[in-house]
Parts: C-alpha cells; sequence; structure tokens
C-alpha cells in the first residue's frame, strides 16, 4: 500500500501483551521467541521508529519485561475483559504523561512481522475518509486490534467497558466512522500472529522471509 505524504499528528504506540494465551498453555506469548529474538523484540524493532513513544500493556509483575527499556500499562478494569481493556489503559497513559499527542496505534503482542509502514498507513487513512478510528486489514480481513485510536474517545470507551461490559472491539468501534487500511500479503501477510502451538513453525518460515 502506497503511503503518500508525512503522518498527521504524532503517536503512541502499545503492545497489547495483557491476555492470559490460554491456546499456548499461558505465560507470555511476546517473550517466545522466534529465529532466537522474542517476539516483542521484533515488534519493538518495526514499531518503535513510527512512533513518538512506545508502551506495553500488561499485567502482573512488569519487572520481567524489564530488558525491553518500556514503559509497562497495566489494565485498569478488573478480570482481563481483553485488548479494549489494554487500548484504554493507553489512552489513559497517552492523556496522562503525553497530553498534546491525540493518538494511540495498538497492536498484538504475537505479530512478529508488523509493517513498518503502518502508522502512516492507518493516519493517511483516517485523514482521507474522514473517520475517527482506522483498523487493518489483510487478505480481506479485518484485524481489529491493530488499530489507531483518538485519545479523546478514552470516557466512553471506559463507559463500555464498566458500565456496558462490552468486551468485542467490533461491537464498540461500529459506533464510530472506522476506515479499514488493506495491506498486502505478499511475501508474507504482516499481520501473521503466533496464536497457537501450531503456528510456531509457519512463523520460524515466515522469519527466514520476514526478517533477511
Amino acid at each position: 500500500m502506497p503511503i503518500e505524504g508525512p503522518t498527521e499528528a504524532p503517536a503512541v504506540g502499545v503492545v497489547l501483551a495483557g491476555g492470559l494465551a490460554r491456546r499456548m498453555g499461558g505465560g507470555d506469548k511476546t517473550m517466545r521467541t522466534i529465529a532466537g529474538r522474542p517476539i516483542l523484540d521484533l515488534i519493538v524493532e518495526r514499531l518503535r521508529p513510527q512512533c513518538d513513544a512506545l508502551i506495553l500493556n500488561a499485567n502482573g509483575d512488569p519487572m520481567r519485561f524489564a530488558g525491553f527499556g518500556l514503559p509497562v500499562v497495566a489494565d485498569s478494569v478488573a478480570d482481563f475483559p481483553g485488548p479494549l481493556a489494554g487500548v484504554l489503559a493507553a489512552l489513559d497513559w497517552t492523556a496522562n504523561n503525553l497530553p498534546d499527542n491525540n493518538w494511540v496505534v495498538s497492536v498484538a503482542g504475537d505479530c512478529p512481522f508488523l509493517p513498518r509502514d503502518l502508522v502512516a498507513g492507518l493516519q493517511q487513512a483516517r485523514r482521507k475518509e474522514g473517520a475517527e478510528l482506522a483498523v487493518a486489514a489483510s487478505n480481506e480481513r479485518t484485524h481489529p486490534v491493530i488499530g489507531l485510536w483518538d485519545v479523546k474517545l478514552r470516557h466512553a470507551l471506559r463507559q463500555a467497558l464498566v458500565e456496558e461490559e462490552i468486551r468485542k472491539i467490533d461491537r464498540w468501534t461500529a459506533r464510530y466512522r472506522v476506515a479499514a487500511v488493506n495491506w498486502p500479503t505478499d511475501p508474507i501477510d504482516p499481520f501473521f500472529n503466533v496464536n497457537t502451538v501450531d503456528d510456531w513453525g509457519e512463523a520460524e518460515r515466515a522469519a527466514a522471509i520476514a526478517l533477511k
């Protein structure tokens, strides 16, 4: 997907790693290795240059991530309600720590091959379509966890999570104008995610292409 012109505004990136990884037998998927490197290391390498700041959404002892040099922000909504809680934590962190930044870009903590023009592509599409939010897509499928979020929507998101108990991202974003941005999947899908044990072998094969 060609990117035209500069991104519109600075953005804070957040790696969402607050889930329980049940299909992987528990633990931190971001700490598992591909081509000898933790997934989180691969994500940081690709996302950090695109953002004004980068944070990690994770629960439990933050010291296990100390070697990555990222602020670790836990969910503020109890009982692991899903990725929307991580997005909310990032929106609140940005409002409190970088109030001049109006945008947060979220990515899944199990996507090691993210595009290097992710933030620019999401910003450009949102601007062109006059949308309030933007999400990534590939192979005719949207990836709602990988998206661009407006910090000013944080109070509405908290209400949806706490008072309405909304958990699905699509259910909440349906209230807004959302631009879907499609990325090519040749030679690999940049949003391939290591979600199950069976994905591991495929990830190692893809790494030989993506990490050249």
